[in-house]
């Protein structure tokens, strides 16, 4: 009898982790990640380094300012291969403070699942998958996650880029535009 076992070989597998470090020193930890991935020679097994970040409008002295915004203060997503040497590398780059979803006392971490993954790049525009949708702008659609879950509204805008589409619901007797992602949209079908 054969077993089905399924065996992850970690150490060929190139995957996203969850890199741990001092708040505010995230893209200190991905220029000291960037500059180690050279002089280390580890280009093989140490890939992307992303903070993730997403644009932001501040209002200064009565002016429009656009910066980026952490969307996860104190973390660093890295793609690897969990070789003993990436991850040595890793977990000795200053201000790195240790992986996400490790036990300590040697264990390799696990690493993220491509689904949240894939979310996460989406949402800063980095995806490199495309949703297909069947709506347009002009159309209704029902809001299947979030706060505004199972309310329906009518697409103003989409950013095929990002993913996301700009609909106007009705809020207390009101029109309010949200932005909602390709994945958490569906078209309400004309009765």
């Amino acid at each position: 009898m054969a077993e089905n076992k399924v065996k992850i070989d970690d150490e060929n597998e190139k995957r996203w982790y969850v890199v741990n470090t001092y708040s505010g020193h995230e893209n200190r930890v991905k220029d000291n990640l960037e500059k180690r991935l050279e002089t280390m020679g580890i280009q093989e097994q140490l890939f992307r380094i992303i903070v993730a970040e997403e644009p932001e409008i501040e209002i200064k002295n009565g002016k429009q300012v656009e910066k980026m915004k952490n969307i996860f203060p104190g973390y660093v997503f890295v793609e690897m291969k969990m070789t003993d040497e990436a991850w040595y590398v890793v977990r000795n780059t200053p201000g790195v403070t240790g992986f996400i979803g490790s036990s300590g006392g040697g264990a390799k971490p696990f690493p993220v699942s491509p689904d949240e993954m894939e979310s996460i790049l989406r949402r800063m525009g980095q995806s490199e998958k495309n949703v297909v949708v069947d709506f347009k702008v002009g159309d209704t659609v029902r809001i299947l996650t979030g706060p505004f879950s199972g309310m329906e509204g009518t697409v103003s805008e989409m950013n095929d880029q990002t993913q996301v589409a700009n609909v106007l619901t009705m809020l207390f007797g009101r029109e309010t535009p949200t932005d909602i992602s390709y994945n958490d949209l569906q078209k309400v079908e004309d009765k």
